[in-house]
């Protein structure tokens, strides 16, 4: 399956995801391709639509591969991967440091002054445009649970089969339209994967405010 773009893909799995229309859940796009991906899931289900921000922590060097992540509140690093590759101590918290750096900037341009919204007993739907290794997507689960969610569920258009394995193990529920075996890559999965803009997550963010109604 190819999806046309990432709206294309939100609303097929939108289709997926419609018996959890009843829960009133909380979608929670993952900047930035998930943002888009996860509007048209809120807009399909009638619910709210938030931004949960997690950077990937990047090997020095060869910053597409992941090392871990970091979202608010937690940090995910795989130690083993570390230790193999003798990437050292200070490497590491380099990273670290600016990949946080960057996700709060991050949050105060898509937030602004607004607080995050309340997930504390809620069915929360966590979506990313695609899963590969699963770390940032792991990070943003950990960070998740320390806010009491009533359970989680990860969302995603196309997903590698270890990556989806890895979350199956701490979340409550995967849905992929596609795990193919021979993934190689999330973009290869879409005609057109042009990169999400800041510009785009804001259109995304305020288009699902402004269609909120309150309680």
């Amino acid at each position: 399956m190819l999806f046309a773009d990432r709206y294309d893909a939100g609303r097929r799995l939108a289709l997926e995801l419609q018996r959890h229309r009843v829960e009133h859940p909380l979608v929670l796009g993952l900047p930035r391709g998930g943002v888009v991906v996860g509007y048209e899931i809120a807009a399909a289900l009638g619910c709210d639509l938030d931004v949960l921000v997690v950077r990937k922590l990047g090997v020095p060097g060869a910053e597409e591969f992941a090392m871990g992540a970091v979202a608010p509140g937690a940090t995910l690093l795989n130690q083993r991967l570390v230790a193999e590759l003798g990437i050292p101590q200070s490497a590491v918290e380099a990273v670290v440091a600016r990949e946080a750096a960057e996700l709060q900037r991050r949050e105060r341009a898509y937030r602004g002054n607004r607080p995050p919204l309340n997930v504390r007993g809620r069915t929360v739907i966590v979506v990313d445009d695609g899963l590969a290794t699963g770390a940032t997507a792991q990070a943003a689960v950990e960070a998740l649970r320390r806010q009491l969610p009533r359970q989680i569920i990860f969302a995603a258009p196309v997903c590698s089969r270890d990556g989806a394995d890895a979350l199956w193990r701490i979340v409550d529920e995967v849905v992929c339209l596609e795990c193919p075996q021979d993934f190689k890559a999330v973009g290869l999965w879409y005609d057109d994967f042009s990169p999400t803009g800041d510009s785009e997550v804001l259109q995304c963010l305020r288009a699902a405010e402004a269609r909120r109604i309150p309680a």
